[in-house]
């Protein structure tokens, strides 16, 4: 099997969002992130600006989305970062929620 691309860590507001999700959109939405590190899908993970990417899951007409950032602070291992999640209603991602991923980024690389 290939090697995977990078390990993901929920932060607390990510891991609060999967928990209150119904349990099979919260089981798809793990499987494509498990599937996103194995392969260049942008479906499953874009980049959406700056340092910014979001791991995409559509389940039962239903979008969800958790926003991440890559952490290159180890250097043993390349590590995703998710923020938080959301369910997005429209086609683009509110700029408000790519700003809340910033500033938990910003926050999280200065404890490093």
């Amino acid at each position: 099997m290939n090697k995977a691309k990078f390990e993901i860590r929920f932060l607390h507001e990510a891991m609060h969002f999967l928990e209150h999700l119904d349990e099979q959109a919260r089981d798809k939405i793990v499987y494509n992130i498990d599937k996103a590190r194995y392969a260049n899908n942008p479906e499953l993970f874009k980049k959406l600006r700056d340092e910014i990417w979001e791991f995409g899951t559509v389940y039962a007409g239903i979008q969800y989305r958790l926003l991440a950032f890559w952490s290159k602070a180890n250097n043993t291992n390349t590590l995703v970062i998710a923020t938080h999640g959301i369910v997005k209603k429209a086609d683009k991602m509110p700029e408000k929620e790519i700003s809340k991923a910033i500033a938990i980024m910003e926050k999280y690389l200065s404890h490093l």
